[in-house]
This record gives structure tokens, sequence and C-alpha cells, in this order.
């Protein structure tokens, strides 16, 4: 596979606030180590914010660790059984009085307890190495006492203060809120989800907005002459912002890995990841194998041409014919039940799904 992207610039990246689809910016952060893609700054919103410090801590294996084998039970004080039960729909899974007493605990302290998720930044983040780290951390919160959005960097803050924030930026609305030196807080989303202010005011010109979709409004912000935001962004849905289990946390995080690949070497697919190496003209020429094998009898090449046509028209692509044949491999290669999570060249899949 060849590059398609420049490493020989330096980036900032600005994570999405997307609760426990988080695992996906660091399944994404690791395809972009791999590829020798360089970083100096991170600005985050919420669980960009908690990723964004264990990216400036230039430790991957630390957030890797974190996010496959994160729980329910590390993020907030429920049994993990109970909360895979709800997010599955297995209700006859539950154990209904225990599941109804534990709901009605949450309302009456106005959300679930976070003391697993203080815990786990006090464990997980080294906050000196944060506040010297060479990649520059900007944490995006929303002070409900001030009634304004707030974005700090991590540099100035102690490490109480640098924990409280990083606390108050996840402030998810279904968590229960405390206050924060005298002040209350809520998720950095209510404001500014997608982090680009902090790094664009700053004058960074390079950005990798590495996206979640999560809850919040995303701010106005007018780029500079010059200045550029590449994205990485799923093509399908990510999942419950609760869903704190393993199973779908470790999908996200892969998911996130092969969509920086995609973003990376510039390959083409929407639920799959193929490597192009054939032309316009060969594509074409494979379309043409396919409308034969889908037509009875003598045929003319008009004929062929109309087939063609019609199936471009049922593929839903707008491109050209090597798009439309993606649309095909794609369509085939589904129905076959092949492995999405794996880098194809198109010669390969087409042998794959029966075509060479």
């Amino acid at each position: 596979m060849e590059l398609k992207f420049d490493i020989s610039k330096t980036y900032a990246l600005a994570l999405e606030g997307g609760g426990a689809r988080g695992a996906y910016q660091i399944g994404a952060y690791e395809a972009l180590t791999e590829a020798g893609v360089k970083v100096n700054a991170a600005a985050g919103t919420s669980v960009g914010a908690l990723n964004g410090a264990m990216i400036a801590m230039n430790n991957l294996s630390i957030a890797k660790e974190l996010w496959h084998n994160m729980r329910f039970s590390r993020v907030m004080d429920v049994d993990d059984d109970q909360m895979r039960s709800l997010m599955t729909g297995r209700l006859l899974d539950l154990n209904i009085k225990n599941a109804r007493t534990k709901i009605k605990k949450v309302v009456k302290e106005g959300g679930f307890d976070v003391t697993p998720l203080k815990n786990l930044i006090r464990d997980t983040l080294d906050c000196e190495s944060i506040r010297n780290s060479d990649i520059r951390l900007f944490i995006c919160t929303h002070s409900i006492t001030d009634r304004k959005g707030i974005e700090l960097e991590a540099k100035n803050l102690d490490d109480e203060s640098l924990r409280d924030m990083l606390l108050a930026s996840a402030y998810f609305p279904a968590f229960k809120h405390e206050e924060i030196g005298g002040k209350m807080y809520t998720d950095g989303g209510i404001s500014n989800v997608l982090p680009l202010s902090p790094l664009v005011s700053r004058g960074y010109k390079n950005i990798i907005a590495i996206r979640l979709y999560g809850l919040g409004v995303e701010k106005r912000v007018r780029l500079p002459k010059g200045t550029t935001v590449t994205e990485i962004a799923p093509h399908r849905d990510l999942g419950n912002m609760l869903n704190f289990d393993t199973e779908p946390c470790r999908k996200n995080y892969t998911l996130g890995y092969f969509d920086a690949k995609r973003m990376l070497y510039g390959l083409y697919g929407e639920n799959y990841y193929i490597d192009r190496t054939l032309s316009e003209e060969a594509a074409y020429n494979i379309l043409l194998e396919v409308a034969k094998s889908r037509m009875n009898g003598d045929y003319s090449l008009r004929e062929l041409h109309t087939e063609v046509a019609k199936f471009c028209k049922e593929s839903g692509s707008r491109g050209d014919y090597y798009d439309v044949l993606i649309a095909f491999m794609e369509k085939s290669a589904e129905r076959l039940k092949i492995n999405q999570m794996e880098i194809y060249s198109d010669i390969a899949l087409l042998a794959k799904i029966g075509l060479k």
C-alpha cells in the first residue's frame, strides 16, 4: 500500500466527545502512530479530553489496555451484568427487584455515581507527564455556574485541578454532578463537542479531527487561510454512548484503527477496506463480464452497455466505473460474510467473491 497522507507535517488532534465510543479514537491514534504521523497538540471534549490526556502521556499501551479491558464498573458504580442486560435488551436476565432499587437510587442522586471514573483518572494518568509533554493538551468543559464553555491548557493546571477538569469535561448528563472548586460543571459537549477552536485560535494549521458523532453543539469555527481539517470518521453506528462493555469497546477500537488506515492510504469502500490496483478500464471490463453472467443467451454490445448502466443504477454509486465495481464487491462480500476488518487489494477481494 502507498501512503497518501503527508507525514512530513506535524498535526494537532481534535478529539470529539462521545462517551463509550471513545475507544474509536485510540484505535485511530494507533494507526496514525504506526504510519509515523507526528502530533504536537490534542484538544479534547469529554471522553476526547481523557483520550487526549493519555495521548499526551506518549504511552499508547496504557490507553490500549484501558479500552480493551473497559467495563461499565470502571466508569460508574453499577453492576456489569445488569448494565449489559439493559444495553442488549435482555430484560429477562435482570433481577427486577435489584434493578428497580438501583434505578431509584440513580434518579434520587441525580445520575450515575462516577466515583470509579474519578479513581480511573487518578490511577491511570500521570499529571506531570501530561504537563511536560511535547504534545500540548487542551480541555473543553462547560461551567454551569458561569453559563459558558471553558477551554483550559493542561500545563497551567496542578495535579488536582487537571484531574478535576478532565472529570468536569466528561460529566455526561446521565452522571451525578458534584461541585468542583465551588462551581458546577457539565459535559463539554454542551457548548463545544468537536474542539477545533482551542487549536485554531492558537494557530495550528494542520488538524486531524477524530469524530464520534456524540451529542452536543458543534461550535462554529472560522478556519483561517492555510488551515486544513482532515477527518477520520465512522461509516457505521458506534453504539450507545453509555455502553462501556468490553466487546463493543474493542469493536470500536478496531473500527477506528481501520478507518484511520482508510484515510492514510486512500482506501476504497464503505464497510470494507480496499486498496486500489485496477484502472478504470479494467474495472469496466470486469463489470462487462458481470453483465454477461447476468444475461441469458446471445447479447449485443449495446445490450451489454444497457446492462452495465442498469447495474450502475442498482449499485447506488454516483461515481465512476471503479466505484460501481467497489459497490458490487462490497455487496457480494457482505453476502458471503467475508471478514470486514482486514485490508484487501481489489484483486484479492475479487478472488474471494469468485471473480478474477
